[in-house]
């Protein structure tokens, strides 16, 4: 049997072609078989190791495919180890095989410790401040320095020139590299002063007219900030244009707990007027009225006695109107409303007249940021206000509508009788 074989090989020495073919033909498998023993087998293992700890539960390695990346080192290397040992191969062909492989087995690693930086940033989201002070951006830059620096390292392998050859040449093309990647540096830049200075975290509600962006921030990268807007579209949105462009953060409403209402009322101004000792008793009957009424009714009262030792004619008397009276009671319904936070700026005032209307502003803040309960909280408000203005002989001020020139055009007993 061993004679057979050696005469096997003795022939097949005499065949140098025959022999490299069988050679190289050897070589190939045995990478194939590594790449699949390592991936079906090894890398397997691997896994299902890793997910019995917290550490692979937390990350799932699998997801981002690390030690996958990091297994295509094994046939490279096998075939950069072997080349040099199939017989008869021109060396300039082994030069290129050689070279190939390294270039692959540096790519590998590369591709792995970008897959890395992904279970990196993992692992960082899953802390409770997390969306303070994200690091995908500082990751991103990572990534491009490593890649940068593999790509040197392949093109130095390929033309198996030294790295430092290609680096002394990078001097010369700064300007350009400055050109080509000046949105990057831009960005980079931007990324370094959101976080240093806090100006956007992931969750912010942030309103930016010039892009029609208003909604949650939902991912900050290097290049672009997500947003999904109200709508639920998605608008992205350059990282630079946070730092030079005006943008609206309400973080601020969220963090102090109330959310501010300012609307107004718009009265008609020829239904403000004085009011009387009867119409006084009759508003006495509301409970927020009866402590201003009292006081407001002694104040005047006793100015206007002073009035009289002077002698001054009647029509300098201070009266009450129904318009301030109305604006006290909506301070004292305001201050009595659990809803509106009471630690808070609560003005109601009175804005300069306008061809709509006498504006009566309610200026308060609510006890919730919850966008649904704060409509519903407004809604509720006026909704009452606008109900109870009759009482103090007041009407809002509107357009006439259709209805209104219907009824202009009727005759006078009809409008009367309706």
């Amino acid at each position: 049997m061993a004679n057979q074989f050696a005469s096997w090989l003795d022939w097949l020495q005499r065949q140098p072609l025959l022999l490299t073919l069988i050679a190289s033909s050897l070589l190939l498998a045995v990478a194939w078989l590594a790449n699949w023993l390592v991936k079906h087998i090894l890398v397997r293992g691997l896994y299902k190791a890793l997910s019995t700890t917290e550490l692979g539960r937390q990350t799932r390695f699998q997801d981002h495919g690390v030690i996958r990346r990091l297994a295509n080192v094994v046939p490279a290397l096998i075939l950069s180890i072997g080349v040099e040992l199939v017989p008869g191969l021109p060396k300039a062909l082994v030069t290129v095989v050689h070279n190939v492989s390294n270039a692959l087995i540096v790519l590998a690693i590369v591709l792995a410790l970008s897959a890395l930086l992904d279970v990196a940033n993992t692992l960082y989201l899953r802390r409770r401040d997390a969306h303070l002070r994200p690091i995908k951006g500082y990751l991103q830059v990572l990534k491009i320095a490593a890649f940068a620096i593999a790509t040197v390292l392949m093109i130095a392998i390929l033309v198996d020139r030294s790295p430092l050859i290609l680096l002394s040449g990078l001097g010369a093309m700064a300007a350009v590299l400055m050109l080509i990647f000046q949105h990057t540096l831009l960005s980079v830049v931007a990324s370094v002063q959101i976080s240093s200075n806090d100006i956007l975290r992931v969750g912010d509600w942030v309103e930016m007219p010039a892009l029609n962006a208003d909604g949650d921030v939902i991912d900050i990268a290097l290049h672009t900030v997500k947003v999904q807007n109200w709508d639920k579209t998605i608008t992205c949105i350059p990282t630079k244009r946070f730092i030079s462009d005006p943008f609206k953060n309400w973080r601020g409403m969220h963090e102090s707990g109330g959310r501010r209402i300012k609307r107004s009322l718009y009265l008609d101004q020829d239904s403000v007027r004085f009011i009387d000792a009867a119409q006084i008793e009759q508003l006495r009957h509301f409970t927020l009225l009866r402590d201003y009424l009292s006081g407001k009714r002694a104040e005047l009262d006793e100015w206007n006695r002073q009035l009289l030792v002077q002698g001054a004619a009647p029509l300098n008397q201070l009266r009450l109107t129904n318009l301030g009276t109305f604006r006290a009671y909506v301070e004292n319904y305001l201050r009595h409303d659990p809803y509106i936070r009471q630690d808070m700026t609560l003005l109601v005032r009175q804005l300069a007249p306008t061809a709509t209307g006498l504006p009566l502003e309610l200026y308060c803040f609510t006890a919730t940021t919850v966008w649904a309960d704060y409509e519903r909280i407004q809604a509720d408000i006026f909704d009452h206000l606008l109900a109870i203005l009759p009482e103090f002989g007041l009407r809002v001020f509107q357009y006439p509508s259709g209805a209104d020139l219907r009824e202009w055009r009727l005759p006078a007993a009809e409008r009367r009788e309706r």
